[in-house]
C-alpha cells in the first residue's frame, strides 16, 4: 500500500509540474513556400512575379509568443513566366542579381492574437539596402501533418513596399508605381 501511495504522490507531482516553453525551430517548406510580387502595369493590368528558389528556417514559441524569420531568396531565380520579362527583372533595372544574388528577410519581432501570430516585424535587405517591413497575416495555423506526422505552421502575409528605397527606381519617371505589393505564403515543418 505505501508502495503504491508514493507512486501515486509520484506521478501527481509529475502530472502537476509544468516545464517552461521552448521555441521550436521550423525549416522553411520550398514545396509550400512561395515569395511573389506585384505592381499594377500603367494602370491597365498587374505584373507579377515570385522568387523561385528560396530557403529558411523559422524559431517559434507560441507560449512565450517570440519567434524569428530567416527567409533567403536567390534572386536570379525570379520568375514571371515570360522570359524576356524575367531576363529584364534580374537585370540592373530592377533586382540586379549579378551583384546581389541574395534577397534576405529577417524578423524577430512577432504580434499575436492569442497563440495566431498576426504580423511579423523585420528588415528586407535587398540590392544591397536594408529597411524595415511588417508583414501582416491574413490567415495563420499550425497543424500536425498527417504525411509527415509532424507540426507543420504557416500562412499568408502582405506587405506594401516602396521600391525606391530599395533603389529599385526603373519605371517611376513613366508613371510606374514606387508600391508593390508583396505576398508570402508560406509553411514550415518543425524540426
Amino acid at each position: 500500500m505505501k508502495k503504491l501511495l508514493a507512486l501515486s504522490a509520484l506521478a501527481t507531482m509529475a502530472a502537476t509540474t509544468v516545464l517552461p516553453a521552448q521555441a521550436a525551430t521550423y525549416a522553411i517548406d520550398p514545396s509550400h513556400t512561395f515569395v511573389t510580387f506585384e505592381f499594377p502595369h500603367f494602370g491597365t493590368s498587374t505584373n507579377r512575379g515570385r522568387f523561385d528558389k528560396k530557403e529558411g528556417t523559422v524559431e517559434f514559441d507560441r507560449a512565450a509568443r517570440t519567434g524569428r524569420v530567416e527567409l533567403t531568396l536567390e534572386t536570379a531565380s525570379v520568375s514571371s513566366g515570360t522570359p524576356a520579362f524575367d531576363k529584364h527583372l534580374r537585370s540592373d533595372d530592377f533586382f540586379a542579381a549579378e551583384q546581389f544574388p541574395t534577397a534576405k528577410f529577417v524578423a524577430d519581432k512577432f504580434t499575436f492574437d492569442g497563440d495566431k501570430v498576426t504580423e511579423i516585424a523585420g528588415s528586407l535587405t535587398l540590392r544591397g539596402k536594408t529597411n524595415p517591413i511588417v508583414l501582416k497575416a491574413r490567415n495563420f495555423n499550425c497543424y500536425v501533418n498527417p504525411m509527415l506526422k509532424r507540426e507543420v505552421c504557416g500562412g499568408d502575409f502582405e506587405a506594401t513596399m516602396q521600391r525606391s528605397l530599395w533603389g529599385v527606381n526603373f519605371g517611376l519617371n513613366m508613371g510606374m508605381p514606387d508600391n508593390v505589393k508583396l505576398v508570402v505564403q508560406v509553411e514550415a515543418i518543425k524540426q
